[in-house]
């Protein structure tokens, strides 16, 4: 299971607190971190045991859960701008009558309404949940779909992808195997969402990569690596500092607030 397969298929209470336990270890479910059980991890001139290490780790390179997940563009909250503000502003345990003059919207009383819809919504995306867990007892390819990774940035009709046309075109690419060389970069762009998805896999969550690094991994893969290189970022999956000099795996993980060196 890949880093985005993980995230969208984990249950609301993973989500919950951000993390997923997977045989000897804990993974982050924001940015893939992975942290190995029987291990205590020095944070500061305290020693912690590996599960308090991770609720450490979210807190520290993703300020909350809930401030991971507000960040999701509109295809993935289903949010408003409107409805995105009033809920970093109720997270913050702010007044009614506070948010009403911080906002300029209407009364203490019209802010209420706004919760009160958000509730509804709630109760509304509940329902839904279970009907889609009903559905997938019932009809299989209700699950059938490839999960659209959470970095992408634009979320279209080329993301309709079922998981039996996915395995299709990354043999056709790829005859050696995912791990060998690219037959060629396909011109249509579902083609090329599913080529890139395959590439972005050869690189190691939470590592800062050089050009000159990126460039190496990408020449093995096909002669053409600036458009690979081009197309990777274009479509969220990897991300670069402004003068290209650090490349890293776009996963929710940022070498700023890790720290993180080359």
């Amino acid at each position: 299971m890949d880093l985005w397969e993980r995230f969208w298929e984990a249950s609301l209470e993973e989500l919950k607190r951000g993390y997923t336990e997977e045989g000897d270890r804990y993974i982050c479910l924001l940015c893939g971190k992975s942290i190995e059980k029987g291990i205590i991890y020095p944070v500061g001139d305290v020693l912690v045991e590996a599960e308090r290490y991770t609720r450490i780790h979210i807190e520290q390179a993703h300020g909350s859960v809930f401030d991971h997940l507000i960040h999701l563009g509109k295809k993935f909250t289903g949010l408003t701008d409107h409805q995105n503000r009033l809920l970093r502003l109720f997270y913050q345990g702010k007044s009614d009558r506070e948010i009403q003059l911080e906002t300029g919207i209407g009364s203490a009383s019209t802010i209420r309404n706004h919760r009160f819809a958000l509730k509804e919504k709630e109760r509304q995306g509940k329902v839904f949940l279970v009907l889609m867990e009903l559905l997938k007892e019932r009809d299989p390819q209700a699950s059938g779909f490839v999960a659209v990774h959470k970095t992408a940035t634009m979320v279209d009709d080329r993301y309709n992808i079922t998981r039996e046309e996915y395995d299709q075109i990354a043999k056709k690419f790829f005859p050696a195997g995912i791990n060998g060389r690219l037959s060629a970069i396909p011109a249509k762009e579902k083609q090329k969402l599913v080529i890139l998805r395959e590439i972005a896999k050869r690189f190691r969550v939470e590592r800062v990569y050089t050009e000159k690094e990126i460039n190496d991994v990408l020449k093995a893969v096909h002669e053409d690596f600036v458009t690979l290189r081009r197309s990777l970022i274009q479509y969220g999956f990897l991300d670069r500092t402004r003068d290209g000099s650090s490349y890293w795996l776009k996963t929710g993980f940022t070498p700023e607030k890790e720290g993180m060196k080359k």
